[in-house]
């Protein structure tokens, strides 16, 4: 037996991937929360719901045939390492993966969803030799904005700790919420992205900083008042972009500073942004950084599988 599957259902998608431990190949699906046009999000209560009816359909064409051919289950149960950090959607993924664990009498691991994305991002960067190491990841998205510092655990593979958060909004959230002044679609990050693409115009931001710490609360204001007097849509997009840029930016020089030598890996569905990547890798070009590709920047399920094989590996 070699196929790990994993299961992750945050607030924005229900995710589910087979990961080969012969072949160290994953193959997933996963299917965005519908949201109502003009909402931001959804209440707990609505993403538990549609994930539940989500669930089958999105792993009833993946899982056929895998029975017997399953080693273990890996599943995101809580978004962070923090105490007291939860959400109630992950209980439906965590629900489903223990009660196939527990019918086909295999191991059922879990961890924690920004595990699963550190993990995912450096499966899709070629990284996972990191895993052995100390280096320094970024998750940015709707739910986190933290500069962490990874190292190698015996049972949890990867032990977390926190370097650099937000002090008040996230940038998914400035992200969304400035998209939503412009009559983008949620989630806002593609639609802001190429919108932002197409500014011509040069930007300077300054990031506010306490320590390693961002604050973001006024990028939505500023992109309110630039719009409000007139601005073009494109460069109040390309302005919101900048400013995540340069909080970011200044997190990872303080953070290099802090520790200095260690690799740096970039996730979390903010960071897919073209023009963030771009200039994150051209700043800092002579050290070793990396991002995850898009499609496991956002929420996936590759992680959790991946953990899944690595936990199980360990414990045979």
């Amino acid at each position: 037996m070699s196929l790990y599957l994993g299961l992750d259902t945050s607030n924005y998608t229900t995710s589910i991937c087979l990961y080969d431990g012969n072949t160290s190949t994953a193959v997933q699906n996963k299917r965005l929360l519908p949201v109502k046009d003009g909402k931001m999000g959804l209440r707990q209560s609505d993403a538990v719901f549609l994930h539940v009816r989500q669930l089958t359909q999105t792993a009833r064409q993946l899982v056929r045939g895998c029975a017997g051919r399953l080693a273990a289950v890996g599943v995101s149960d809580r978004p962070g390492g923090r105490e007291g950090s939860y959400m109630p959607c992950f209980l439906v993924g965590k629900m489903a993966g223990e009660l196939l664990a527990d019918c086909l009498d295999i191991p059922c691991y879990t961890h924690t969803h920004q595990c699963g994305h550190i993990a995912a991002a450096l499966y899709s960067a070629g990284q996972l030799s990191l895993m052995r190491q100390s280096f320094l990841a970024f998750h940015v998205s709707g739910g986190t904005t933290d500069c962490l510092l990874v190292q190698p655990d015996a049972k949890e593979i990867l032990h977390v700790e926190q370097v650099g958060t937000s002090l008040d909004l996230n940038a998914g959230q400035a992200v969304d919420r400035v998209g939503a002044m412009l009559g983008l679609p949620f989630p806002a990050g593609p639609a802001l992205d190429r919108l932002a693409q197409s500014c011509m115009q040069p930007i300077c931001v300054k990031p506010v900083l306490k320590g390693g710490d961002c604050c973001l609360s006024g990028v939505e204001n500023q992109c309110a008042k630039l719009l409000q007097d007139g601005a073009e849509p494109s460069y109040v997009a390309r302005y919101c972009i900048e400013s995540i840029l340069a909080a970011v930016s200044a997190m990872t020089e303080y953070a290099m500073g802090r520790h200095s030598g260690l690799p740096v890996l970039y996730a979390g569905g903010v960071m897919s942004n073209h023009i963030i990547q771009e200039t994150l890798s051209r700043r800092f070009r002579t050290q070793k950084v990396s991002f995850a590709q898009p499609e496991y920047s956002c929420d996936n399920a590759v992680g959790a599988a991946l953990l899944a094989y690595q936990k199980h590996c360990r414990e045979q």
